[in-house]
């Protein structure tokens, strides 16, 4: 798979940021769809600029069969008319129909990358971390994307129309009006009048042109509620990234994510198709209107300089030439739309690439393979985003099977050192190691639920599929939540349905169905009773023998299921780490 260009865009002109952004597509494993697509759209809008001078040379010989009264032509050009007219409605629509598949793929593509590259290596934590040039990351995903596909094809695709419309009939409209004389002095003439009078039209009336579309409306109401529960789902890796990242749950994450985009593709999908009957319509009706200034030609006709089928020929060609040139006008506003779309994707894209970089090139704590099958922090020192020291210098080994209590007064860093020895805390300087292909899981205080199936919810990071109904049952029972174990198929938002008891009890159960090397419970039962942690702990002990565990909690009583115990202590320089008895 292609994926997005890994370079700055920082002090490239506009049009070399789109380039950059759009470049990559366009090379992907979706590029012959893509190019075929362009191609056809390309050629259907072609195709169409070659109708409208069919349609004004027909004009000129309807209107004259009518000033010689030939009713055989007459007829014979009502049904040529009525082909022509019969093949530009249905070009018209198949056109647009397939620049809006066209945009849905490309939008389809550029999420998927866009979502690997936010997720991918924890960005996403590290970003929410240093958050500048980041914000709304929701909006640039899900509204900007679709934004700068749909308006970079919009307004290209107008654009090369518009400039061939120009050419084609400025030449027509040159050619048809001839010179005019103006009484001033000997005489003023002007070559080619009308094409001067269009442009003169063009410049002054543009700025009335207003655009009047229909919508569908309950089509359009359920689009933006999709993208509106696509966004929320975005929301809510960026309000949990740091339980997210701890339990390395970004696939599952991206797959949740693509579920819910689903909806808005199928939804869209369907808003294509009655956009294509409302295109038909539109330029059906467009056909039977009058809308050309016949007005302007109609003093050469009187002084009998042209034929009476020349005056429709040149109000044809005139109001072609009106259009084109007021394309830069009317799309004002969707330009400065993609402007300010591309400038935010642009500061996205920089900042994903630069904590990528960050990430890869030695900055910070970095994460390395244990040699001996330990989990160590070597000669680091912690620091918060700002620079300011959390732990000094210090060093810790933890070995597996050796379950480790670590104590300290609140604030003082003990989460941040939990952070460091999962591996996913960037600030600072030394080395955390880690065992390779060890299993690292972490409960927080509050865990992170996912919005959807219960049995979801209970599963992750791993995917429900990987468990029967009967295990997660099982381990709902052992961690004392019975009355969940029946609803494994209800959907919710678990985090505001369940209390924080349940939520820690909850996250007791996925331990048990994930079965990781080395559990960190940060203060993961504190909103539990003394009773039910000694009887959740034991089912630890009991269930994964096999698991080492590592807790930060306040209670006494907590010392009994652990071998060591370390305690932070404050100092001038920094929190430094040192060892306690039980």
């Amino acid at each position: 798979m292609t994926a997005l260009s890994h370079v700055s865009l920082a002090g490239r002109s506009t049009l070399g940021k789109a380039w950059a952004i759009a470049k990559p597509y366009w090379s992907s494993e979706d590029r012959w769809i893509a190019r075929g697509l362009l191609a056809s759209v390309i050629g259907l809008a072609l195709f169409m600029v070659y109708m409208d001078v069919l349609f004004n040379s027909w004009y000129k010989d309807f209107y004259n069969a009518l000033e010689k009264k030939n009713e055989e032509d007459f007829w014979t050009l009502i049904l040529w008319f009525s082909f022509l007219a019969a093949v530009y409605i249905m070009v018209a629509g198949y056109n647009r129909y397939l620049n809006l598949l066209l945009q849905l793929r490309w939008r389809r593509w550029l999420t998927d990358q866009y979502l690997e590259g936010w997720l991918k290596d924890r960005v996403h934590y590290r970003l929410e971390l240093k958050s500048a040039g980041t914000d709304n990351v929701d909006q640039r995903i899900q509204e900007d994307l679709k934004d700068f596909a749909g308006l970079t094809l919009s307004l290209g695709l107008d654009f090369m129309s518009s400039v061939v419309t120009f050419v084609t009939f400025a030449n027509i409209l040159w050619t048809l009006s001839g010179p005019i004389t103006l009484p001033i002095g000997d005489g003023f003439v002007i070559h080619g009048y009308m094409m001067w009078v269009a442009v003169v039209y063009a410049v002054v009336g543009s700025w009335l042109t207003q655009k009047v579309g229909a919508a569908l409306t309950g089509l359009n109401f359920n689009q933006q509620r999709y993208e509106a529960d696509f966004r929320f789902g975005l929301i809510r890796v960026r309000e949990n990234a740091e339980s997210i990242a701890a339990y390395a749950g970004e696939p599952d994450e991206k797959r949740n994510l693509m579920r819910r985009f689903q909806d808005v593709w199928q939804n869209f999908l369907r808003l294509m198709i009655y956009s294509k009957r409302l295109t038909w319509f539109q330029f059906g009706y467009q056909q039977l209107a009058i809308i050309f200034p016949i007005v302007v030609v109609a003093p050469r006709y009187f002084l009998g300089k042209i034929e009476f089928g020349v005056i429709f020929q040149t109000s044809s060609a005139f109001g072609q030439v009106q259009r084109a040139l007021s394309w830069f006008v009317t799309a004002y506003g969707e330009i400065a739309q993609w402007r300010a779309t591309l400038n935010r994707l642009t500061t996205f894209h920089d900042a994903l690439e630069d904590a990528r970089q960050q990430t890869r090139s030695g900055e910070g704590i970095q994460r390395m393979r244990a040699p001996d099958g330990a989990l160590a922090l070597r000669d680091a020192t912690l620091r918060l985003p700002t620079g300011d020291t959390l732990l000094g210098r210090t060093g810790v080994t933890l070995k597996p099977g050796e379950h480790t209590l670590i104590t300290g007064p609140s604030g003082i860093g003990k989460s941040t050192l939990f952070r460091a020895l999962s591996g996913i805390w960037p600030f600072g300087e030394g080395t955390v190691e880690v065992p390779e292909g060890a299993r690292l899981m972490f409960l927080p205080q509050q865990p992170y639920l996912p919005i959807g199936p219960l049995r979801d919810a209970v599963a992750y990071p791993a995917f429900s599929e990987a468990f029967g109904d009967d295990v997660l049952q099982e381990a709902l029972r052992a961690c004392q939540l019975p009355a969940l174990a029946p609803r494994l198929d209800e959907s919710d938002h678990w985090a505001h349905r369940l209390s924080i008891g349940e939520q820690q009890r909850l996250a007791f159960a996925r331990a048990l169905l994930n079965k990781p090397d080395w559990l960190f419970l940060d203060e993961a039962t504190s909103a539990l009773d003394e009773a039910t942690e000694q009887k959740l702990y034991s089912l630890l002990r009991e269930r994964l023998p096999n698991t080492t565990l590592v807790s930060i909690a306040h209670r006494a009583s907590l010392a009994r299921h652990h071998d060591r115990r370390l305690e932070i202590v404050p100092e001038a320089s920094g929190a430094r780490l040192v060892e306690g008895a039980l």
